[in-house]
């Protein structure tokens, strides 16, 4: 049994994060876990069988503010901040932000599983896993003060890339701690509360970073310093056993790094078959949320002109947070209570194919088209917390190479977001006449995608129930 937060179990009425306070401090932990307690067996997808305790409300806590300090770190730039500093540097030349971005993307798609694989081989007395946390969230407040200072375009790029370099390799040690130490019971309403605070945490990143607009430190160092203190708490107060006397592992050639980023479908097809509809449900995913802020201005709007939207753009945002948090926090509890976790999927899938058909047949009814969008919310925050489920559910070789498979299953996310936008430039163009573009093609072709992403998990993922 680890000494550490998630052996307790919080008393009836107790603050949850006091309690861990409290442990940090030398103070009572509570109830300790005894052989009364649930203990749940996980089956790993080789087969072997692994007993894990259930982690305490303070280990979760923590958890969650770690996560919403990252996001909030993270998202700021990008819903704000970076448009920002482009605009100062190039104000004719609004269009490179596109390329801060992809630069940035890239970065954390090639990054993902070569950290983990690093992290999956630290041997400290610290652990594995908390090293990556405090040293990423560090590198990125590091790439957000160079963006502050860079003097050009390409400079910001380069501040944009060790940022999301920082920050996504902070965020995805707490997820391989997910895979570490949750039992399948708990994975579910997890996900699901990481799935909310991260709608919140994007807006509250960027309406802190909105505060101090004017000066150019600021407005990306004090989201940054949130995200930095969430993870120097989670470092601190959520101890992960050493790893110094774990087996030795084995030495990594470049040709065994470059091997390690792919992987062998035959021998893990579970994880390749939800990496697959993962996929292709990022895709129509992608393809709608892209452009749904200039279809609305398309559709409602006489001159067709965003700002002429902007008051409903906001209304929409903030459905938007609330029906993806509501559908994430609905979706991860109950499929932990019915332990079910596909045909939640599924569901997903057809809530985002209904809600696409709406708005691509909803002409100009404005109650109509945001009614369609919220759908889809609902659909993608139920995807968002059971799908990470299912992840942690099928993940191959948990406990040695768990950090591989964490960056491999990246891939599903940024390819979509990647390649989706391209894809979609020829999709707006068919039938098109002058300045009008073919969004109901491109939104029942966002639907099918989603359809057949959850029809592929329900279908060809066979251990995750």
């Amino acid at each position: 049994m680890n000494n550490d937060l998630d052996t307790g179990t919080p008393q009836p009425g107790a603050d949850p994060l006091g309690a861990a306070l409290a442990d940090a401090e030398g103070g009572p932990l509570g109830k300790m876990v005894d052989p009364g307690e649930p203990v749940f067996t996980d089956v790993t997808p080789t087969g072997s069988m692994i007993v894990r305790e259930p982690v305490s409300a303070g280990y979760i806590w923590l958890m969650i503010l770690a996560t919403f300090g990252g996001f909030a770190a993270l998202v700021a730039p990008i819903g704000l901040s970076l448009a920002l500093r482009v605009q100062q540097l190039a104000p004719d030349n609004v269009e490179y932000l596109g390329y801060v971005v992809g630069a940035g993307a890239a970065v954390a798609a090639i990054s993902a599983p070569l950290t983990g694989m690093w992290s999956d081989r630290t041997r400290t007395r610290f652990g594995r896993r908390r090293p990556f946390s405090l040293v990423g969230a560090l590198v990125g407040l590091a790439g957000l003060a160079f963006i502050a200072w860079a003097p050009s375009i390409p400079l910001v790029i380069v501040g944009w890339m060790i940022a999301q370099l920082g920050w996504g390799t902070a965020l995805n040690s707490l997820i391989l701690s997910q895979a570490d130490r949750l039992p399948e019971e708990q994975r579910g309403k997890v996900a699901g509360l990481s799935g909310v605070v991260q709608m919140i945490a994007s807006v509250a990143g960027v309406g802190v970073a909105s505060a101090f607009i004017g000066s150019d430190y600021l407005v990306f160092l004090v989201p940054g310093a949130v995200g930095l203190f969430f993870f120097v708490l989670w470092t601190l107060l959520v101890k992960e056993p050493s790893s110094v006397d774990l087996p030795a592992p084995a030495k990594l050639s470049i040709g065994k790094v470059l091997a390690n980023m792919v992987f062998n479908p035959r021998k893990h097809p579970d994880f390749a078959w939800n990496w697959l509809g993962r996929l292709f449900f990022n895709f129509g995913v992608t393809f709608a949320t892209t452009f749904t802020t200039v279809f609305f201005a398309a559709r409602l709007s006489d001159s067709g002109k965003v700002a002429d939207v902007g008051s409903l753009i906001v209304i929409l945002s903030l459905a938007g947070v609330v029906a993806t948090a509501g559908g994430a926090m609905l979706g991860g509890f109950l499929s932990d209570k019915l332990r079910r976790r596909r045909i939640f999927v599924l569901l997903a899938g057809l809530a985002f194919t209904a809600g696409a058909i709406i708005m691509a047949v909803g002409g100009t009814n404005a109650g109509l088209l945001i009614g369609g969008s919220v759908i889809t919310s609902i659909g993608l925050g139920v995807f968002s917390a059971v799908d990470q489920a299912i992840v942690l559910d099928v993940l191959p070789e948990r406990d040695t190479d768990a950090g591989r498979f964490v960056g491999i299953n990246v891939y599903s996310t940024s390819i979509a977001q990647a390649l989706a936008p391209i894809v979609a430039v020829p999709l707006l163009l068919i039938g098109a006449e002058g300045a009008d573009r073919n969004y109901a093609l491109l939104f029942i072709v966002a639907s099918a995608c989603t359809l057949i992403g959850g029809n592929i998990i329900m279908i060809f993922v066979r251990t995750a129930k």
